[in-house]
C-alpha cells in the first residue's frame, strides 16, 4: 500500500508563515549558522531525562530520555500537541515537579539541577534562571500591586537593595518593557492592566535580577496575533541586549520561525526530531513533524481543507508498543509496531536528529522525498502495518473528508 502523494502544502504553508511575519531575511540570517562550527560554548545540557509521576491509574511517563542543549544567546524553541511533556520537562529542570521521580542529568553552567536542594534551587530560580509563565494573570497576585510585586522579586534575592531602589528598578523595568507612563503604572493591580501589558510586566519580573537564561512556557498563546507580534519583538530585543539563552514553549510553529534558532519537535514524552529551524521548516523528517506543518492554515490555498493530523496522542500512561506515533502515522511500516526508532542523524553534521525509520535520504518536502517515503513503504509495510493504517489512517482521512 503506498502512502499519500504530497501536495506540497506544508512548503506554501511555510512560506506564506513566514511572510506574514515579516522577518525572513532575519530568519535566514539566523539559520545560516548551521552551515558551520558552533563557536559558543553550551549553557544547559540536558542528558536523558526522565520523569514519571506514579497515580492510582498508572505510571504517567511525561518524560522518557530526552537530551538537549542550549547555549548563551541562542535561542531552542519545543514544539508538540498538549502532552507531548513539554512544559513537564523545563518545569523539572527548577524543581517545579513535586512527586514526580526523575532520573538524568541537566548541567547549567556546570551544575546538576537534578542534585540540588530546594534552598539551593531557590536561589537559583528568578536570578539565574527566570521563567515566563502562559497565563500572566494567574501568575501575578490580583491583591497586590505590579511594581511591588517586581520589588519584591528583587529584594527576595538581593537583601542589600532598599524599597526604594527595588521600586525605582521596577519602575525602569516596566518602561524597558514598553509599558507607557512606567512611573504611574509602576502602582497599578494587575487588572488594570490588559492581557499584553500583563505578559509585559511578566517578562520585566524575569529580567529583573539579569538571569542567563529564560523559559517562556507559551507567553503569547493568550494573546491576540498584534500583541502577539509585540511580545515576539521585545523578547528578541531584550535578548540581543542582554545576550541571555531563551527556551521558547509553543504549539504556535509561527513563533518558532520568528524567534528560535534551534527546534525540539516532542511526542508522548520523547524527542521526535531535533534540528536547526531551517531544517525543521524545509526539511523536515519526521512525519509527525511534517504533519505539523501540513496542518498550517494558509491563506494562499483558501479552497483547500486542512490536513490535520489523524487521531489524539497516545495516554502517557498506556504507550502503545514501537514507535508511539504509529497510530496515526501515514508511513507506517511493520518495524513500527514493535520497535521504537532512537534519535539518529540526518545530516552530516550531526546537527539534524529524527526518531524514525524512514531513511534519511527521505527529508525533506520535495517530490523525490516524498517518492522514497512511498518506496519505502511498498518494501516495508506488511498486512499487520496495513491494517492499522485502514483502521486509523485511512478512516481518519474519509471522516474528514466527509
Amino acid at each position: 500500500m503506498q502512502a499519500r502523494p504530497y501536495s506540497g502544502r506544508a512548503c506554501i504553508a511555510v512560506s506564506v508563515m513566514l511572510c506574514n511575519a515579516c522577518r525572513v531575511s532575519r530568519i535566514l540570517h539566523r539559520g545560516c549558522w548551521a552551515m558551520g562550527r558552533r563557536d559558543a560554548l553550551t549553557l544547559l545540557e540536558v542528558t536523558d531525562l526522565t520523569v514519571s509521576f506514579p497515580t492510582a491509574d498508572g505510571v504517567v511517563r511525561a518524560v522518557r530520555g530526552v537530551s538537549f542543549g542550549v547555549e548563551a544567546g541562542r535561542t531552542l524553541g519545543i514544539v508538540g500537541e498538549s502532552g507531548s511533556g513539554k512544559t513537564v520537562l523545563t518545569q523539572t529542570l527548577l524543581g517545579l515537579t513535586p512527586g514526580a521521580d526523575v532520573s538524568g542529568r541537566a548541567l547549567f553552567d556546570g551544575t546538576d539541577l537534578l542534585t540540588l536542594t530546594e534552598d539551593q534551587l531557590r536561589e537559583i530560580r528568578g536570578a539565574r534562571i527566570a521563567v515566563i509563565f502562559q497565563d500572566p494573570l494567574t501568575s501575578l497576585h490580583p491583591l497586590y500591586k505590579v511594581g511591588w510585586q517586581i520589588a519584591e522579586m528583587i529584594r527576595a534575592h538581593d537583601k542589600s537593595v532598599s524599597k526604594k531602589q527595588a521600586h525605582e528598578r521596577a519602575t525602569e523595568l516596566l518602561g524597558r518593557v514598553g509599558i507607557p507612563r512606567p512611573a504611574q503604572r509602576v502602582d497599578d493591580y494587575p487588572h488594570q492592566f490588559s492581557g499584553g501589558m500583563r505578559q509585559r510586566a511578566m517578562i520585566a519580573m524575569a529580567l529583573s535580577l539579569s538571569p542567563r537564561m529564560i523559559i517562556a512556557d507559551e507567553p503569547t498563546t493568550a494573546l491576540d496575533a498584534t500583541v502577539q507580534a509585540q511580545i515576539i519583538d521585545l523578547l528578541l530585543r531584550l535578548q540581543q541586549e542582554s545576550h541571555t539563552a531563551l527556551i521558547m514553549i509553543t504549539h504556535d510553529l509561527g513563533v518558532v520561525a520568528d524567534i528560535a534558532d534551534d527546534v525540539m519537535v516532542m511526542y508522548a514524552g520523547r524527542a521526535a526530531e531535533k534540528a536547526p529551524k531551517r531544517d525543521v521548516f524545509y526539511a523536515p523528517h519526521h512525519p509527525y513533524t511534517k504533519g505539523l506543518l501540513e496542518s498550517i492554515p494558509s491563506s494562499s490555498a483558501s479552497g483547500d481543507r486542512l490536513r490535520p493530523i489523524p487521531g489524539s496522542p497516545p495516554s502517557l500512561i498506556n504507550l502503545p508498543s514501537g514507535c508511539k506515533f504509529h497510530p496515526r502515522c501515514g508511513y507506517v511500516l511493520d518495524r513500527c509496531l514493535t520497535e521504537e526508532p532512537g534519535l539518529r542523524p540526518v545530516s552530516q553534521g550531526g546537527l539534524h536528529s529524527s526518531a524514525c525509520w524512514l531513511p534519511v535520504q527521505a527529508a525533506g518536502l520535495s517530490e523525490q522525498a516524498e517518492e522514497l517515503r512511498a518506496q519505502t513503504v511498498r518494501e516495508g509495510r506488511g498486512e499487520a502495518a496495513a491494517e492499522v493504517f485502514d483502521a486509523e489512517i485511512a478512516g481518519a482521512e474519509g471522516s474528514v473528508a466527509g
